[in-house]
């Protein structure tokens, strides 16, 4: 879990003799209370669950509201003014994170609604001590808006917070008290739809009554791909990760196949897998988005010759030129993950964000929560890239009740129809790095869940050219024959990987240990 909080209560709920679902719910609203730079009540998100023998896939992307227009972020000019997807009233799309949760509960819920929602309002309404990182982060983003003299309403609440005192948060939780008693009514409807639709006319936003009312959570077909011996399920369209991770792990085997053992984290190693990065990131600018208003060609890319190709396009020795690396077929950095295994086998890999840290810094004022801003996450303008360095084109336009891309990768791991790994991340473009990382830990290098969080990681996305985004815990000699290369190196800390695996001693689960997460596992579990 990201925070202590959130592990506690999913805990508290499973001991209660809840399922994974339950316990996902309930982590899910108190991350809204103690994690508010990723979790929310006002983004939206991805959960992947495989229960009682089952895989599903539960899209609660935030949609763009009805009043969006492809053009809208643009000046006289046509520029891009890159200001209004990322801070203030028009960077929101309509949350989907309430929505959610209540279809999960509805399929799959076994404790009573009232229940799940009974911590996170005790959190809010009684406060929890300030962790000294959240404080950091609130004060950090707080200078930064100064400095760029954003008007966000973000200091109304998070000013004068410090670290170790309560921090009581009383709007929120009559927010909360509402959905508990309502359901997604009592967000999408009535009093919260009232200020949230208030707090937009006030500041000149989009979002209107007809909006939230319309707004739909939606089950869909998960990614699904056999690599080697497991069966991998991902996210599926509007998230780009199900079908990036299927092809990065693929195209690594078959270059594999080519080049012989590579040893982990060595200047091969990532070289072949940025090699790897830039196409699959090509393909990701030209061909993925929202499946309800472009027909993705899911099939196609990831049909076994067409893998072929592009892992036979890979340069063993030198860097591809990246004008060169086109799409192959004929024709955000806060968000935050968790993952739950229950004593009944079942599985949750859920991935949620408002997008970048404290989302678009608006909080809706009298229900006391940050809106997204993940309208950032639409391509403004064909081939002008977003916050997190993605270009994009036709298929993610900007369009009325569409929703953006995304980058976020629940997965899941099976073997022999049971759980092998539950893994997920943060981190905008480079939760798929993240991800596909974590697998290639787990499985190819045989490390412990602990090793398989903390290990460096490195990003290549096409764009910036030849840039390898790594932590800085990376070995200084494989960056300097990197730069040797003609990689430029940036050094960074981004994710945030949540990791579940099963071992031959049980299962074993690992939170990154720099960050302010936490991982348990109770002997009913352990033996799965």
């Amino acid at each position: 879990m990201p925070d202590q909080f959130a592990a506690d209560v999913a805990m508290q709920i499973m001991d209660a003799g809840g399922n994974a679902v339950d316990a996902a719910i309930a982590a899910q609203f108190s991350l809204a209370v103690t994690y508010p730079e990723a979790g929310n009540i006002g983004g939206g998100g991805f959960m992947l669950t495989y229960m009682d023998g089952k895989t599903n896939f539960l899209d609660y992307r935030e949609t763009a509201p009805s009043g969006a227009s492809r053009d809208m972020y643009l000046n006289e000019q046509g520029e891009v003014v890159s200001d209004l997807p990322v801070y203030g009233i028009l960077a929101s799309g309509v949350p989907g994170t309430v929505a959610g949760m209540w279809a999960a509960h509805q399929k799959y819920g076994s404790l009573p609604w009232e229940d799940l929602l009974a911590p996170a309002i005790k959190l809010a309404e009684e406060g929890f001590e300030m962790p000294s990182q959240l404080f950091e982060r609130i004060e950090g983003y707080q200078s930064s808006v100064s400095e760029k003299d954003i008007k966000v309403n973000f200091a109304d609440y998070f000013d004068g917070v410090k670290t170790g005192e309560k921090f009581v948060q009383p709007e929120l939780a009559s927010t909360l008290k509402r959905i508990q008693m309502q359901g997604a009514d009592g967000f999408y409807k009535g009093e919260t739809a009232k200020h949230i639709v208030d707090f937009m006319n006030a500041k000149n936003g989009l979002i209107t009554e007809q909006d939230l009312a319309a707004y739909n959570a939606k089950w869909r077909e998960p990614i699904i791909t056999q690599w080697r011996e497991f069966t991998v399920v991902s996210a599926s369209p509007p998230s780009s990760g199900g079908i990036a991770i299927a092809q990065w792990l693929q195209m690594y085997d078959r270059v594999k196949a080519r080049s012989g053992k590579i040893e982990h984290n060595s200047q091969q190693y990532i070289h072949v897998l940025a090699e790897i990065g830039k196409r699959v990131f090509a393909d990701r600018a030209e061909y993925l988005g929202d499946p309800d208003f472009y027909d993705v060609p899911k099939s196609a890319l990831l049909a076994a010759d067409y893998l072929d190709s592009r892992a036979a396009e890979v340069n063993l020795e030198e860097i591809s030129n990246t004008e060169n690396v086109k799409p192959g077929l004929d024709e955000s950095h806060d968000t935050t993950h968790f993952s739950i295994v229950d004593s009944f086998g079942n599985a949750v890999s859920n991935t949620t964000t408002i997008n970048l840290s404290f989302g678009s810094g608006m909080v809706v004022e009298g229900a006391g929560f940050l809106l997204n801003n993940e309208m950032d996450d639409f391509s403004a303008k064909s081939g002008v890239a977003n916050s997190f360095g993605a270009v994009g084109g036709d298929a993610n336009a900007i369009a009325p009740n569409k929703r953006m891309l995304s980058s976020m990768s629940p997965t899941i791991l099976l073997e022999d129809d049971k759980i092998k790994l539950v893994t997920g991340s943060p981190g905008g473009t480079t939760i798929i790095s993240s991800v596909y990382l974590s697998i290639l830990n787990a499985i190819e290098f045989d490390m412990s869940a602990q090793k398989i969080v903390d290990s460096p990681r490195f990003h290549h996305q096409l764009l910036p050219k030849d840039m390898i985004y790594y932590h800085d815990t990376l070995a200084d000699d494989v960056v300097t024959a990197l730069q040797e290369k003609g990689y430029v190196m940036r050094a960074g800390n981004f994710g945030d990987l949540q990791v579940i695996v099963n071992t031959k001693k049980g299962l074993e689960a690992a939170s990154e240990s720099r960050n302010r997460g936490s991982a348990e596992v109770t002997p009913a579990e352990s033996g799965i």
